[in-house]
């Protein structure tokens, strides 16, 4: 019998943890593209990529600040790059969805609805911070909104329909499948739909298991056969809702911008660290590891000569 193929993908630095947090948290241009091509090369057939300001570590959604490593990831890797239109929660969405429509990549990130996002628990643990624009991120956000409305997703979709891009739709809740439902019901996303179900992040879903369970159970209801299902857990709730899932027939994402840690109490040096760890997992399980020409045939997509970088 043929072993079934999971994919890995890695969200190497992401728009949630500050540079006070880890140093080993990838920031400049440099770090971020040796974090994805290390990730790659352990097994992640996708990686996941936010920007920041090189000097004070900020999430920064100008194209100008993604080119510099999305030349050299694709001249040193053929993984598959996921672009984020999520970017970060103080943005709005002209700004978030300007480097999917620039760059076309073969898939980007779409967040399946408004929601809370609470950060500020992350002040009980980490008490002093390098830059100024840190500590009052992570307060504020208990006052915050993710907005991602109807009309905010709509625009996403049509802004980059031309682009040949299939989405990793982010679902932190169970309203948000049904909101690809109803996205789906207007032709305005195609199947296979790539479901990136999140646990364990303050606003959203919870980590237990019977919440693993729920959101797959009602995937299945809505989609059937036409969704592939891939879970990422937050923080401690990385590995274990990761082994869940390869249980339950699903792919995986790991990485920083998921979780500072590889062990209790111990931070991940590397994104290899938690990529190796989750293949681990899907090995002994005895499944195999997706290549990214394996999640490039899983996934429908158009391959990365048609990027636009």
């Amino acid at each position: 019998m043929t072993k079934r193929k999971v994919i890995i993908t890695c969200a190497v630095t992401g728009a949630i943890h500050t540079p006070s947090m880890s140093p080993h948290l990838p920031i400049t241009p440099e770090e971020i593209a040796d974090a994805a091509i290390g990730a790659a090369e352990a097994g992640a057939a996708v990686v996941h990529l936010h920007a920041r300001d090189p000097q004070n570590g900020k999430p920064d959604q100008r194209p100008e600040a993604f080119s510099p490593f999305l030349q050299v990831i694709k001249q040193r890797s053929g993984c598959i790059v996921n672009i984020t239109t999520g970017g970060a929660p103080t943005m709005l969405v002209a700004e978030r969805v300007r480097p999917a429509q620039h760059f076309k990549p073969e898939v980007a990130s779409l967040n399946m609805g408004s929601m809370n996002f609470g950060l500020y628990p992350m002040l009980n643990r980490f008490k002093t911070f390098k830059h100024d624009w840190e500590e009052p991120y992570l307060r504020e956000s208990d006052d915050r909104i993710f907005r991602n409305t109807f009309r905010d997703i709509e625009f996403i979709l049509k802004t980059c329909a031309e682009n040949g891009t299939r989405f990793e739709i982010e679902c932190y809740d169970i309203g948000h499948l049904y909101t690809l439902a109803h996205f789906a019901e207007r032709g305005l996303i195609k199947p296979p739909f790539f479901v990136q179900s999140v646990f364990g992040l303050l606003g959203g879903i919870g980590h237990h298991p019977e919440d693993v369970a729920h959101m797959k159970r009602t995937a299945d209801r809505l989609f059937g056969d036409q969704y592939r299902w891939s879970v990422l857990g937050a923080g401690r709730s990385q590995l274990p809702i990761a082994a869940m899932a390869v249980a339950m027939g699903g792919n995986v994402r790991v990485g920083l911008e998921d979780s500072l840690w590889i062990a209790p109490g111990k931070l991940a040096e590397t994104n290899v660290q938690q990529v190796r760890a989750v293949r681990q997992i899907i090995e002994a399980l005895g499944l195999e590891v997706a290549t990214p020409d394996d999640a490039r045939e899983i996934l429908e997509l158009k391959g990365a000569d048609k990027v636009g970088f």
